[in-house]
């Protein structure tokens, strides 16, 4: 029997798994030449010396063996000070931590060890593309809130609501601030708000908090000071030390869940190499000031940019955190923003992500990344200006 013959076939849960809109956008647009890229949040800074120096020095001394699967037990322990000392947390463990490859990993590995099938799972839009994915290999089911009538904000009112009207057993919450794509984030009140409620509904709350140190109008709080027996955790290094090639995250939360969510990264990954994570233990021992640098640059472009945006006709939700500006784009642009997003790329020479690929309710939205270089930024708004002005005539 030729290839060509073979017709059995793969299971129905991997041919069903939900495309990723996001980057099957940036593969479309890739072969466009002499492109600006405002699309992945890729942060555009070198890693820290330090990081750096103690990975090489690991790969000198032969650090090249299986590590320890859970985590190196010297960077667990730098995971624990760091984000306890960060954000008022109180794990009192390196039982409480697992190193993962990436918070992509991390997010497969609660969902899995959360959800049973048909499970439901609240996942507010806008949202990251890649938790649509990773909520179908769950085999979980979405309870949707649409933020956008709101501020891009959930509310305790809205989690109510979607309780209510849920036709399937809810068990878990998964909010994710500073918010990808709009930048949103919540003060110390809505989250006390957000946090009796999920006590009163004994909902686990799937806390992503990537973008924390990226937090600039106030202080960044967690969920997990408040709400320590029922909040999984989730951060890593990809943002905050422009480590995103060296896949880099954690998943903090009450031991009992660690231990069975751990079963599962050992099954995926095993473990990262160790050479690596010497280096994640070096940013979170010796390179602590690296996010604040990256930080003060990224507010100042963010703070040139929505007046930019907002000059060319553009409906901005000012950004609190993170490296993102949600628009919603001119109506003179009509409603289409995929259509827009892929005719400023092949016209203007402009990629910027369509707000399709992270809700049905903003088709009309666009997302742009400032975590390029200011000249990309700079020579990206440019663009759109005689893009916009080619348009008028």
């Amino acid at each position: 029997m030729s290839e060509n013959e073979f017709v059995q076939p793969l299971s129905r849960m991997v041919t069903n798994i939900t495309e990723d809109q996001l980057t099957d956008f940036q593969k479309m647009v890739s072969g466009i030449p002499d492109l600006v890229r405002l699309t992945f949040g890729e942060p555009g800074f070198d890693v820290d010396d330090t990081i750096k120096r103690a990975i090489v020095e690991a790969v000198e001394d032969n650090n090249s063996h299986y590590a320890e699967s859970q985590g190196d037990s010297t960077l667990r322990q730098a995971v624990i000070d760091y984000f306890n000392q960060k954000y008022d947390l109180n794990y009192q463990s390196i039982d409480n931590v697992i190193v993962t490859e990436g918070v992509s990993e991390a997010i497969n590995v609660v969902l899995m060890a959360l959800l049973n099938p048909g499970d439901g799972l609240i996942m507010p839009e806008p949202v990251y593309s890649a938790y649509f994915p990773a909520l179908d290999i769950a085999h979980g089911k979405q309870v949707k809130i649409n933020t956008r009538p709101d501020d891009f904000k959930v509310t305790p009112a809205s989690v109510e609501k979607a309780l209510a009207e849920a036709d399937v057993q809810v068990k878990a919450i998964l909010l994710n601030y500073p918010n990808n794509p709009t930048g949103v984030t919540y003060t110390k009140a809505e989250l006390q708000a957000l946090a009796e409620v999920f006590k009163k509904h004994q909902l686990w709350v799937i806390s992503d908090e990537i973008y924390a140190e990226l937090t600039y109008d106030q202080d960044h709080v967690s969920l997990a000071s408040m709400l320590p027996e029922q909040t999984i955790l989730l951060n890593g290094l990809s943002k905050s030390h422009a480590m995103t090639g060296y896949r880099v995250g954690f998943i903090m939360g009450p031991v009992n869940f660690i231990e069975q969510a751990q079963k599962i990264h050992e099954a995926l990954v095993f473990a990262l190499p160790g050479a690596i994570q010497a280096g994640a233990t070096a940013a979170l021992t010796q390179a602590t000031d690296a996010p604040e640098k990256m930080k003060a640059i990224y507010k100042q472009r963010r703070d040139w940019l929505v007046p930019k945006l907002e000059e060319l006709g553009f409906e901005v939700a000012k950004p609190s955190g993170a490296f993102y500006v949600f628009a919603k784009i001119p109506e003179k642009m009509g409603h289409d923003g995929f259509a827009f997003a892929k005719d400023l790329a092949f016209e203007g020479k402009v990629a910027v992500i369509p707000g399709g690929a992270f809700s049905d309710d903003t088709k009309n939205y666009v997302r742009i990344s400032y975590a390029a270089s200011d000249e990309d930024l700079h020579e990206g708004i440019r663009r759109m200006q005689n893009y916009f002005a080619k348009q008028d005539k």
